[in-house]
């Protein structure tokens, strides 16, 4: 049996497209064993991905070296004995564990010095591999194997029971048949220039709210002061979960929603991967780049020629990328 360790990116929405690859390695070696070293926040993503044999908790810190816990941590994998490590960030940090653990093939792209610490390191062809799931399903792959042609779409498993179990406990009405739920999704870790205004957000939900729809806001600590605002606009009509979710409980219940309104986030991946229709919003990132790996899903985006410029805050001060994105093309879209 191939017992491979795959060290996990540390977003939400790259953890989600990773199981691409997982999927890859299983249909190419079905008895292969997979673990996934991650931090502590993704396993309660990894523990919906039926691929994922096992995993292993990085307790350090976003952007923290941690060299004597990954030196530790890498030490005690020995006993493991891992065939294979396939290293999806590109950074110098992440490659170390591996190294430490003694793993034989330790396969990644080339960045950050990694030499030595790599020892199958390929070179990343950013033309040929413009999705970032295809470079992370390359890495699955022999180096001599073209770029595969089908990228297979994360889909993670919710259990029912424990869906319904959770709804209740949020007090959310949802026994109807005719239900019908739009999750918002109006928060962007990245930054300012990834997230619609709270103001198209509040419009759209208040449409649909007079069509009899449920709208359900989503969305950690940081994204409380935008989910608070659009729900003020609506009158306090809409169920704001935001910070109030565990990311567990955030993946079971927006698998009861019959379509997600989101800017370019982890929840748009999560969304995608659990069967939601996606209405996708795209101002400084690319559509190309992270798409939703779906096809119940519509990315809107307006090409500008500033755009997109893949940073945290409009350099040229207007967001007009987001702001000419008028919430008449959403709803245009949710008609359909």
């Amino acid at each position: 049996m191939n017992k491979i360790l795959v060290v996990g990116p540390a977003w939400v929405g790259d953890m989600v497209m990773a199981q691409s690859l997982f999927k890859v390695l299983k249909r190419d070696e079905p008895g292969a064993e997979i673990t996934v070293l991650a931090p502590p926040w993704s396993m309660p993503i990894l523990a919906r991905m039926p691929e994922v044999g096992g995993t292993v908790c990085l307790p350090v810190s976003h952007g923290q070296l941690g060299l004597r816990v990954r030196r530790k941590l890498g030490r005690a994998l020995r006993r493991s004995n891992f065939h294979r490590a396939i290293v999806l960030p590109g950074s110098f940090k992440s490659a170390l564990v591996p190294w430490f653990a003694k793993i034989p093939v330790r396969t990644g792209y080339l960045g950050e010095q990694r030499w030595g610490l790599l020892n199958d390191i390929r070179p990343l062809d950013r033309q040929a591999l413009p999705v970032n799931a295809q470079r992370f399903v390359a890495l699955g792959l022999p180096k001599s194997a073209p770029p595969s042609a089908h990228i297979p779409h994360p889909a993670l498993v919710v259990e029912r029971d424990l869906v319904s179990q959770t709804a209740a406990r949020f007090g959310l009405e949802v026994d109807s048949p005719t239900t019908r739920i739009l999750a918002l999704c109006p928060g962007a870790e990245y930054g300012p220039a990834k997230r619609w205004p709270a103001e198209y957000f509040a419009e759209v939900a208040e449409v649909q709210l007079r069509r009899g729809w449920q709208v359900w806001l989503f969305g950690s600590h940081n994204d409380q002061a935008i989910c608070q605002r659009i729900n003020r606009i609506c009158r306090q009509r809409c169920a704001d979960l935001s910070g109030r979710t565990t990311l567990g409980e955030a993946i079971d219940l927006m698998s009861l929603a019959r379509c997600a309104v989101t800017n370019d986030s982890g929840l748009m991946h999560v969304a995608a991967a659990i069967g939601c229709r996606v209405i996708a919003i795209y101002g400084s990132s690319s559509d190309v780049f992270t798409p939703p790996l779906s096809d119940n899903c519509e990315r809107l985006t307006l090409r500008l020629p500033c755009s997109p410029c893949f940073q945290r805050e409009c350099p040229l001060g207007h967001l007009d990328c987001l702001r000419q994105l008028r919430p008449e093309r959403v709803l245009s879209v949710l008609d359909d």
